[in-house]
């Protein structure tokens, strides 16, 4: 039996790749065996970033937050343990975002903090 190259199962499959890998750079993007190993890798790649992403908004947090708290006369972790202390349960992605865009209230958090320590 003759081997098919012409077929539409073979034409959707080399299709399907090379829309996957459209935006690449070079022949990754023409060309069908370098551009399947290149997606290949890319989902690798999204796969891994997809878990990373969580770990690496975390430290963009506590970064904003420590930068907020010093301003206010203290370090991230005592600024921490007070809350913890007062009873405030906001978490870190709601305390970066008051820090970024709301500073008195971030600063009002503070004062309360600093008279409970």
């Amino acid at each position: 039996m003759p081997r098919a190259v012409n077929g539409t199962i073979h034409k959707n499959r080399r299709k399907k790749v090379l829309k996957a890998a459209k935006g690449f750079r070079g022949g990754r993007s023409k060309l069908f065996r370098t551009a399947k190993s290149a997606v290949m890798k890319a989902g690798q790649w999204a796969y891994r970033d997809r878990r990373k992403k969580k770990s690496e908004f975390r430290k963009l947090w506590i970064v904003r937050i420590n930068a907020a708290a010093r301003e206010g006369g203290l370090s991230y972790s005592k600024f921490m343990h007070g809350l913890k202390k007062l009873g405030i349960a906001l978490d870190r992605k709601a305390l970066a975002e008051l820090a970024f865009n709301n500073k008195d209230v971030f600063s009002a958090i503070i004062e309360k903090v600093k008279t409970a320590n």
